[in-house]
């Protein structure tokens, strides 16, 4: 009759000595430095319908056997993002876990998930408490389409987080080094092209060169994207709201013949003392004129096919 009841004095300290699934995920956590190794129990324990914890979960195959380039790539991101959350606080730190389960240590969940591919990452919701956002248990799907860095993995994973990840980008001193090393040649090369860079010639041609272009439709073409050359190869695009890239320059370089020619005609032709030259120059740059001009006309009559007046073509 004495042993029963002292058996019976040991039944609340049995119950009292067992963890909660939420303790046991935060130990296998800390033993993992912030990731929990997943065989098929702790899947189940991770992902139990009535959780008030969120989980993400890398499914990979880091075995050479597997030959798994993308997941030997993406797993030191994925260990980087669940070592800056295990420094959060523990009020949140605990409401979350990240987890890695491979292949070969845990086929029976890669078979019941129908994971044929890797690596994957699947974030489960909490399902009850103040962090619940659903009551399915279907997870949500990492993208890849940003690559496998740990910036965009911790900028998408925050948002299931009970508090942002708290990932900071290591310093690239790499790129650190190489602007450094950049200044010395900088330096150098300015010195040398100071010169061009205070010649105000140089910042005229440069002016012009820029009206040309925007006045020949650059900034339409850039707005609307349209191709440098259509389909069939022709470069002149037929109606008024359309062009082509290399119309573009074609009608930027008449402008500038048009222009040049005026200027030749009014600033450079009645400067010249010798009037035999002057007379050549006059001809000279009328002609110019007259046919890049006569080129500009039957373009427009091309793009506009009812225009009914021409020059020389």
């Amino acid at each position: 009759m004495f042993w029963p009841l002292l058996a019976l004095l040991y039944v609340p300290l049995c119950f009292a000595a067992k963890k909660s699934p939420r303790e046991e995920l935060v130990e296998l956590a800390a033993a993992g430095n912030g990731v929990i190794r997943i065989n098929d129990h702790v899947y189940d324990l991770l992902t139990s319908p009535k959780r008030t914890w969120s989980t993400s979960i890398q499914f990979t195959a880091l075995n050479p056997q597997r030959r798994c380039a993308p997941c030997k790539e993406f797993d030191p991101s994925f260990n980087t993002v669940a070592k800056a959350w295990a420094t959060a606080a523990p009020e949140y730190r605990d409401h979350h876990f990240f987890a890695t389960a491979e292949f070969d240590e845990s086929v029976g969940t890669f078979q019941k998930l129908q994971i044929s591919s890797a690596p994957v990452v699947h974030v489960y919701p909490a399902t009850e408490g103040p962090n619940a956002k659903t009551v399915a248990n279907a997870p949500f799907k990492y993208d890849f389409s940003n690559g496998f860095e740990a910036g965009p993995l911790a900028e998408q994973l925050s948002i299931h987080t009970p508090i942002p990840i708290p990932y900071k980008a290591p310093i690239d001193w790499s790129r650190v080094g190489t602007l450094v090393s950049l200044i010395p040649i900088v330096t150098l090369i300015f010195r040398f092209i100071r010169p061009v860079i205070y010649n105000r010639w140089v910042w005229a041609a440069g002016t012009i060169i820029v009206s040309l272009v925007m006045t020949a439709g650059f900034m339409f073409t850039r707005i609307r994207g349209v191709p440098y050359v259509g389909q069939d190869g022709s470069w002149i695009a037929g109606g008024y709201q359309n062009q082509f890239g290399q119309e573009v320059q074609v009608i930027a370089m008449l402008y500038g013949i048009l222009a040049g020619s005026f200027l030749m005609l009014t600033i450079v032709t009645p400067y010249q003392k010798s009037p035999a030259r002057q007379r050549t120059q006059v001809y000279l740059w009328t002609a110019v004129n007259f046919i890049a001009f006569s080129i500009l006309v039957s373009l427009f009559r091309i793009k506009n096919r009812g225009y009914p007046f021409k020059l020389m073509f």
